[in-house]
């Protein structure tokens, strides 16, 4: 078996400068670098990557933790993430945890010692926020709120609630439905009373409202994305445009998503029928409907792109005309847009933007430098870094932007 030593006897050199060589380590001639080189291809020699790793303390792994891969969101976002990582000579370890049937403690485990470089955070927690900052190993949250001093990368999802209702009002929409998770998510930090950034998923904040923190130093949710939805809400009210909420069960729930959508189908022709005095609760476990007289039959669905797509399966099966009698808004802008069966009016989430922006600030805490400045700014695509006005420290915002399709008017 080829070692160092027959290197560096074929280079004419030491055992310590072809392990210079080898590690990318120190100052080494570019002749000789040339020479140790053209001796290792000569011989065959390959490096041994366990060896070289511990004296570099590097796996070159980062884990990535997502709650399941069966969704086309982040299928999408570990394919961008494992691209991403790539390029940068780092390979990915995947944790899909509803599809293993573990939570994160694992990979935690392996990240404490030393077994991987990093992780990604995409799923969620009920760690409290000091769980995380005593790990002591680069941690970068994706599209949640882990506490200060964790930076985290997610998608403007203000801006994303603002060009979902503009695209609305100016298509004359009159009754909204958003179909999304559980809204207890939406409150699913302590009001007081626990560590900051205590996940308590169950316990709602007594501001139904409002995604801002009561007291200006953090957000209530852990989840930054049911920030479209309150934005949407609110600039819905503003329109007088009548609107509901309709939950869909978690996000690996695929057959809630079925009952919801079919759920709404059925009481909104009910409504169309004259039936306003339905019982909600019939609707699949699905949110009250508004069924006051004066308002008209739910006339636009906004939701994930799954939800989208059975939206127009449901249309087709029933005879409802997408456009014209209902308008469908996709949000995330996966594969699925396009194989609907009716190209979907989206807002696009920035798969590219956002594993670049993950990969840039994992690769600066990997390095130890600043993860907060490395490789923001200078790709050109909007992204902003800093903290935002609900309280969440440490976060680059990627723009959405709208792709107009054939499912609204």
């Amino acid at each position: 078996m080829v070692g160092m030593r027959d290197v560096a006897r074929k280079a004419g050199t030491s055992v310590s400068t072809v392990s210079l060589v080898v590690n990318g380590s120190g100052y080494v001639s570019d002749e000789m670098r040339k020479r140790v080189q053209d001796a290792m291809d000569a011989l065959g020699y390959i490096p041994n990557e366990l060896a070289r790793n511990f004296y570099r303390d590097r796996t070159n792994m980062v884990g990535v933790i997502v709650p399941t891969i069966r969704h086309p969101f982040f299928a999408t976002l570990v394919a961008a993430l494992q691209r991403g990582f790539s390029e940068r000579g780092l390979r990915v370890v995947l944790c899909s945890v509803a599809d293993t049937g573990k939570d994160e403690s694992e990979y935690i485990d392996m990240l404490r010692r030393h077994m991987m470089d990093g992780i990604v955070m995409a799923a969620h927690t009920r760690h409290p926020a000091d769980y995380w900052t005593s790990i002591g190993r680069p941690v970068v949250a994706f599209d949640r709120y882990l506490g200060a001093g964790v930076p985290s990368v997610r998608s403007d999802h203000e801006q994303g609630g603002r060009i979902v209702a503009r695209e609305l009002v100016a298509s004359g929409a009159r009754h909204v439905a958003l179909v999304g998770g559980p809204r207890a998510q939406f409150h699913d930090l302590s009001d007081g009373g626990g560590t900051d950034g205590e996940v308590t998923a169950d316990v709602p904040s007594s501001n139904g409202d409002a995604a801002s923190p009561a007291d200006g130093s953090r957000p209530e949710s852990t989840f930054p994305t049911v920030r479209y939805y309150l934005t949407l809400e609110r600039e819905l009210d503003a329109a007088g445009i009548a609107h509901e909420y309709v939950e869909s069960g978690g996000v690996d729930d695929f057959a809630g998503y079925v009952a919801a959508v079919r759920g709404l189908f059925d009481r909104r022709g009910r409504a169309a029928a004259g039936d306003v005095a339905v019982d909600a609760a019939s609707g699949g476990g699905v949110a009250p409907a508004v069924t006051d007289v004066a308002v008209p039959p739910v006339d636009a669905i906004v939701g994930n792109d799954v939800v989208a797509a059975l939206a127009v399966q449901e249309a087709a099966r029933r005879g409802v005309r997408v456009p014209d009698d209902l308008q469908i808004v996709a949000y995330d802008g996966t594969y699925l847009v396009d194989a609907a069966g009716v190209r979907l009016t989206t807002v696009a989430q920035d798969f590219g933007a956002i594993a670049e922006r993950i990969v840039d600030r994992m690769i600066a805490l990997i390095g130890g430098g600043d993860a907060a400045v490395a490789g923001d700014g200078g790709a050109g695509d909007g992204a902003v870094v800093g903290d935002d006005a609900a309280g969440e420290r440490d976060v680059t915002l990627v723009p959405l932007v709208l792709r107009k399709a054939d499912s609204t008017r």
